[in-house]
């Protein structure tokens, strides 16, 4: 009996060191690597999309920020694809660590999440096509407007309306579902993203935007759950690539490239 026990305990122990030593092989570094789960939502191009002629994988500036800061605080990064308005909801049950999606520090925002320095600052278009004859906020009363759920855009969108627009809001999960409502023509205009909406132009040669002026800074941040200890050394590492000039080479490549 006793000897019958040995070989269990040895054969226990065995396979232990064969998944600790598989651990160490994939990672290279003798120890397991620490996962982060990333929430993001992977239709904003050219910050974060799937470009599906190439692969499944969801690539992008965001992604590429992230994961350059990850690998420097020795973390590997997992994806996971959410829908925009539900991504605070998955930093704050715990489902994802962070949040890299385009996504604005806003003050009703802060209340629930935490956000990183800007790593991006942004401007927001009207997209609309040629023949519409909507070229400012002001043309926009009365019409339908694209906009995505729960985005700085909407929110823009609303204020506008504050102030007196008076349009009528299309609100859709995804970018792409708001195009394609303006190209069936089922809404009159979208307020999209400066450089998403660039990506759209580049293929719908109906399709032009103008920008809409404002006095906010605005941009893009990191965001994590309230308190996370992540906060501060994402910041450390983001203004270490701020100094050196790593975080230019990464806007400029995405920026200057084919993203639709």
């Amino acid at each position: 009996m006793l000897l019958v026990t040995s070989i269990l305990l040895v054969g226990i122990l065995a396979a232990c060191g064969t998944a600790d030593n598989k651990d160490e092989a994939k990672n290279g570094d003798g120890e397991a690597k620490k996962v982060l789960k990333l929430g993001t939502s992977a239709d904003y191009a050219p910050f974060e999309f799937v470009d599906t002629a190439k692969s499944d994988e969801i690539i992008g500036m965001d992604m590429d920020i992230v994961k350059a800061i990850g690998d420097k605080l020795g973390y590997e990064i997992q994806v996971q694809d959410i829908d925009f308005n539900s991504l605070p909801t998955a930093l704050e049950n715990g489902t994802v660590d962070l949040v890299a999606s385009a996504m604005t520090p806003t003050d009703e925002r802060k209340k629930t999440i935490d956000f990183s320095e800007l790593y991006y600052s942004a401007a927001n278009m009207i997209m609309t096509t040629k023949d519409s004859g909507i070229e400012t906020v002001e043309d926009l009363k009365g019409k339908k407007v694209g906009v995505q759920l729960a985005s700085v855009q909407e929110e823009l969108a609303n204020k506008l309306n504050k102030e007196g627009t008076s349009m009528t809001l299309e609100k859709r999960n995804r970018i792409p579902e708001i195009v394609q409502e303006l190209m069936a023509g089922r809404v009159d205009a979208a307020i999209v993203e400066e450089e998403v909406a660039k990506g759209y132009l580049a293929d719908n040669k109906t399709l032009t935007v103008h920008k809409i002026e404002t006095d906010e800074e605005e941009g893009y941040a990191i965001a994590f759950p309230k308190d996370s200890d992540l906060t501060e050394k994402f910041n450390a590492e983001l203004q270490k690539m701020k100094d050196s000039g790593e975080l230019e080479e990464i806007i400029a490549k995405w920026m200057k490239s084919e993203t639709k």
